[in-house]
């Protein structure tokens, strides 16, 4: 599973290897101004009035004591001299480049940064960034937004499993040995500089461990660093933690242990699959051999996406841990627990929606009379054609390089796509891979002026997965939705060459 702080792809879509325990975050001061690295002359600033790249910091412990520092998107480290004076301009870590964190105890989950060297906090004066105060007063005081993916799975260090919807669908449980399905699902919205957590279901997280359909105070929480894991806490200073032997998640102790310690991780793609010849579901039902053959979809029809970087091709993987594969017959099986060449496919989507997948022997799965799949077709044939639905994402949060998916205004049913902030978008499915999205005012979303969440009736979308964290999104006419530069998107193009990739 892939950590969400190891490899970090900031809002401007790059992506860089840094280490696993680092946090990609935008830090904000008392007057909600982000800390700012501008691009030319090594300068900064604390007058950024949103999160994007030149706001962007990467947090990672030094390797000494509980020491850590900030990155700048310039690979800069944020130091202090022998006077005071705060610069961005040093390749190399230096000891003027350390920081302590501590956290406020006044019940803002504010973060006061000590530097080691000169023994003073940093805060922002103007323009001008300065460490000469003893003791952090409001100037010293940092909220910090955590800039990567929003969609996430939770894992306890503690008692190490993850965290999930219970059965009841009214708290959540820590208890999951592999993070499978919708309800392992977790989004961290980023609210009045806390964050609280949704669950699939639509409801949020309350410190006594119960789930409401809004969210209070209550469901806010305070987020510390601990040495690349993560606490939360409530206004009254108590962390969550799985509790008692269901692991129910709840606030309950003032300190710090493993139990309060998780990890955040990127949630791969789960999918089902429709064979458009006979419209059932691909399933190992039966055992080994891969049929089309299921009415519903339960845990023998989802499958986990792996991509693959080397060859752009997808590993498709059971719940049983084992993968698709091309047998010597030309026949699939799900018999082998191990990455093969012949367990590579290429995904051909097409322009009605649906999807071919391309063996290694070059041709594509085709569904038989008995629903059995075997690798001896074209991609444009009826039988080779196969409709693709995200399983665990029923909420959705979308971003581009220019940032979020969110309403123009809060009076506002226009979309764009340059927010800090996001708004969730509900996924309901339709027939023959067809897709509709929900906004939280209950409309659906339609082409008009742009695209807004206006409508009473369903549009129908369609979703194409092309990398393990991004997607296009196209209509029934397979005109494309594409971002503008200035924050609007719309259908546009059939022309995928210049579709925008959705990361999701």
């Amino acid at each position: 599973m892939d950590k969400m702080n190891g490899s970090s792809t900031g809002l401007n879509g790059a992506s860089e290897a840094v280490d696993e325990r680092a946090w990609t975050v935008g830090v904000i001061n008392s007057k909600s101004k982000y800390l700012t690295a501008e691009t030319f002359g090594f300068k900064i600033n604390a007058n950024g009035t949103s999160l994007k790249k030149k706001q962007l910091w990467t947090l990672q412990p030094t390797g000494q004591r509980d020491h850590v520092s900030l990155r700048s998107h310039l690979g800069k480290y944020l130091a202090v001299d022998s006077f005071g004076n705060v610069t961005c301009e040093a390749d190399e870590l230096e000891p003027g480049a350390m920081f302590e964190i501590a956290v406020a105890d006044d019940g803002s989950g504010r973060w006061a940064l000590k530097n080691v060297e000169r023994k003073y906090f940093m805060g922002a004066a103007g323009d001008k960034l300065v460490c000469n105060a003893k003791a952090p007063s409001d100037a010293e005081l940092w909220y910090v937004h955590l800039a990567a993916r929003p969609q996430v799975n939770v894992y306890s260090l503690g008692r190490k499993r993850f965290a999930h919807l219970s059965e009841d669908m009214d708290e959540i449980h820590v208890d999951a040995n592999v993070p499978w399905g919708e309800d392992t699902l977790f989004t961290l919205e980023f609210r009045d500089n806390h964050y609280a957590l949704h669950t699939c279901n639509n409801l949020y997280l309350h410190r006594d461990g119960q789930l409401q359909s809004s969210c209070s105070e209550d469901c806010l929480f305070a987020i510390e660093y601990h040495n690349g894991s993560l606490a939360l806490r409530d206004r009254a200073g108590r962390y969550l933690s799985p509790i008692g032997s269901k692991a129910v998640l709840k606030t309950r102790g003032q300190a710090v242990t493993k139990d309060e310690l998780f990890t955040l991780e990127n949630s791969l793609p789960q999918a089902s699959f429709s064979a458009a010849l006979n419209d059932r579901y691909v399933s190992v039902k039966q055992g080994v051999d891969l049929t089309a053959n299921q009415e519903e979809v339960g845990e023998h029809e989802r499958f986990l996406m792996e991509f693959d970087l080397a060859t752009r091709r997808w590993y498709i993987r059971t719940m049983l841990d084992r993968y698709w594969t091309l047998e010597t017959t030309g026949g699939i099986q799900a018999s082998s627990g191990k990455k093969t060449s012949n367990a590579l496919f290429d995904l051909v989507w097409h322009h009605d929606g649906s999807v071919s997948f391309r063996a290694n022997n070059g041709k594509c799965l085709a569904t038989k009379k008995s629903g059995h799949l075997y690798a001896n077709s074209e991609e444009n044939e009826e039988n080779a054609k196969f409709f693709f639905y995200l399983i665990n994402r029923p909420i959705l949060v979308l971003k581009c390089e220019q940032g979020f998916v969110g309403y123009k205004s809060s009076a506002s049913t226009k979309l764009e796509c340059n927010k800090t902030h996001y708004e969730t978008v509900h996924v309901e499915r339709g027939d023959k891979g067809q897709v509709f999205f929900k906004g939280q005012n209950g409309k659906y979303w339609a082409p008009e002026d742009g695209i807004s969440a206006s409508a009473d009736q369903p549009y129908p979308f369609y979703m194409e997965l092309r990398e393990p964290t991004r997607m296009c999104i196209k209509d029934q006419h397979g005109n494309y939705l594409c971002a503008q530069k200035n924050g609007s998107f719309a259908l546009g193009t059939s022309d995928l060459a210049v579709a925008t990739y959705w990361e999701f």
